[in-house]
């Protein structure tokens, strides 16, 4: 066990973690020349493209540290890649959870970022033994003294300790793959004890079932052993297990201090929770490894196929995706507007964004999402505690009490020219500062405490346009606070389009609700008769729009003659507009649903 190292890289997305990761495995001769591609933990076509890492990876590397003037020394190296959004902060404590050290990787032209500041204190919660790397020191705009002073300042240790490398040309490889042996510690656990393995990550394979990735901190995992997953109670037994090199390689037996994975047949994603710990059934550990909390999603979203007969098929897909992603959840949903669908639960904006791109690459589905909305806490006057999903769901006005939201702590880095510019968006999003500190005479942090319903809509893409790209964004959830928010209804002729329902500030209602309506005015096509477009809350009508009707000329063939001939005809007119009217429906068109989200255009 004293020639294992644990480790993984955190990292601002980015900063190079999937090239250094590539670099790392090339150097060690982990994967043939054959095999080797750029990112190459990054299996998902979405991950290459967009440049992040969406699904973490384990890998196992076998290295030989060749000792001055000695013969080498064979050490087994575990890189736990992690994913680099905040969306997924949960697996990457986890993945943090099974190492004993981890790479800081910071870029070299662009120096500390708020995830780099987030994803540090999480490695510093598990303990972890830190190594910072500055990155992509070989591009032209590499500020190496500048970045070396932040990072000193940010962990407190010596500029001797920080490793200079480049993913991209190989640079201090060898540097770094010593001090890993050298200053990561290996993993402590007794082989002889009760079994207590850590999953910290599951991938669903379409002939094998679930394959759950683990971290065993005690005893040992053999073939054929029964297990049980302590969280859910759930028994199985172990068909395969072994160890995580570019594919996987089956062994008779995992030990305490090596990460592996185990195949057990299971069909069921829900099944398997990460952060829960694996033990045998014959002599069970009795203690969990702490940490371990279920997943909530925080961002809700209605998705519908474009065609009401696609919906079995949409089902479908829904199914076999969420083999792939536990932590999306779903359920059926109607609409008066969009009929049969399903209300789904995200960990957030980004993670809403690849479902939705998966649906549409993986299983050639187009659907129409409703606005992205959070839950809400409402309680009611009878003391009833109600969770409030999506605005159909919210309880008559007269009976709550009190309505909560949930807030987040947001950490904004830039540059200081952009200060004033990020303090006026956050301020009309209903933040309040809460600290702002200088890292450097030119870059600034700063603090804000703000509602999640704020961000969720545009924030992130105006924080970009308004720091011309130069502000770096990270967020943790901090609890619920109560709120004024109140149910905008949009009425076309009097009815409710439920679809276009949201939950909103009552401060921000009547702007709303006005632009909803001019946006409305543009997209709904006219009719023979008049549509009126409103927004209400309860009763109280906020905004109006009105579109005239289509009007045929009935006076035409009226030349000279008496104006009363004329009048009649238009009472006429009139008259049938008015039946019209009333037995006329207003067919939506499907960009007004979309417009919807892009209304601060």
């Amino acid at each position: 066990m004293k020639n294992i190292r644990n480790f993984c890289i955190i990292a601002h997305i980015d900063h190079g973690k999937s090239t250094l990761a590539d670099r790392l495995l090339e150097f060690t001769h982990t994967i043939s020349e054959r095999d080797m591609q750029a990112q190459v933990l990054d299996d998902m076509d979405l991950e290459r493209e967009k440049g992040i890492t969406i699904k973490s990876h384990a890998i196992q590397i076998n290295y030989t540290l060749i000792a001055i003037g000695g013969k080498g020394e064979e050490y087994v190296l575990n890189l736990i890649d992690t994913p680099g959004h905040v969306d997924f902060s949960y697996e990457v404590s986890r993945a943090l959870a099974a190492c004993e050290g981890a790479l800081l990787l910071v870029d070299a032209s662009q120096g500390i970022q708020a995830q780099t500041i987030s994803n540090l204190y999480l490695a510093i919660d598990n303990d972890l033994e830190i190594i910072p790397v500055i990155n992509k020191i070989d591009m032209d705009g590499a500020m190496i003294p500048e970045v070396t002073d932040q990072i000193v300042e940010l962990t407190g240790c010596k500029p001797e300790d920080i490793l200079l490398a480049s993913g991209k040309s190989g640079i201090g490889i060898e540097e770094i793959l010593a001090a890993i042996i050298d200053r990561i510690p290996a993993p402590t656990g007794n082989i002889d004890a009760p079994l207590q393995a850590l999953i910290f990550d599951s991938v669903y394979n379409s002939f094998r079932g679930i394959i759950v990735y683990y971290r065993v901190f005690n005893g040992t995992l053999k073939k054929g052993d029964k297990i049980k997953f302590s969280h859910t109670g759930l028994e199985y037994g172990a068909d395969e297990v072994g160890i995580l090199k570019l594919g996987m390689e089956p062994k008779n037996e995992v030990r305490a201090g090596d990460v592996g994975y185990i195949i057990t047949g299971i069909k069921n994603a829900k099944e398997v929770k990460v952060g829960d710990t694996i033990t045998t059934t014959v002599n069970p550990s009795l203690e969990s490894i702490k940490g371990f909390e279920d997943v909530k999603p925080m961002v809700f979203a209605g998705i519908f196929p474009v065609n009401t007969d696609e919906f079995e098929e949409l089902r479908d897909c829904m199914d076999k995706l969420q083999l792939n992603d536990a932590s999306l959840t779903f359920e059926l949903e109607t609409s008066q507007a969009l009929g049969f669908g399903f209300r789904c639960g995200f960990l957030g904006m980004l993670h809403m964004e690849i479902i939705q791109e998966r649906l549409e690459r993986e299983f050639n589905q187009t659907v129409i999402t409703t606005v992205p909305n959070v839950s809400f806490i409402a309680y009611t006057t009878r003391d009833e505690k109600i969770m409030v999903n999506n605005p159909t769901q919210m309880p008559d006005p007269s009976r709550i009490e009190r309505i909560e939201e949930p807030f987040i702590k947001a950490q904004i880095i830039t540059t200081s020219d952009y200060i004033g510019n990020i303090m006026t968006l956050c301020i009309n999003k209903r933040g309040m500062l809460t600290h702002q500190s200088y890292l450097t005479p030119t870059r600034v942090e700063i603090t804000f405490e703000m509602p999640l319903t704020e961000i969720v809509f545009d924030f992130y893409d105006r924080l970009k346009s308004l720091t011309r790209g130069y502000a770096s964004f990270d967020y943790h959830p901090i609890g619920w606070r109560e709120s004024d928010i109140v149910k905008m209804d949009i009425l076309l002729n009097g009815e409710k389009v439920d679809a276009l329902s949201a939950l909103i500030h009552r401060s921000r209602s009547q702007e709303f609700g006005r632009k909803l309506c001019e946006k409305l005015k543009e997209l709904v096509p006219r009719q023979q008769f008049q549509i009126a477009i409103q927004a209400a809350i309860g009763a109280k009508v906020v905004a109006r729009e009105n579109i005239s009707a289509m009007r045929k000329d009935v006076t035409a063939k009226c030349y000279g003659g008496d104006i009363s001939r004329k009048r009649k005809l238009l009472e006429k007119q009139k008259e049938g507009k008015k039946r019209m009217k009333q037995i006329g429906n207003v067919e939506v068109p499907q960009e007004a649903f979309l417009a919807v989200l892009k209304l601060d255009d």
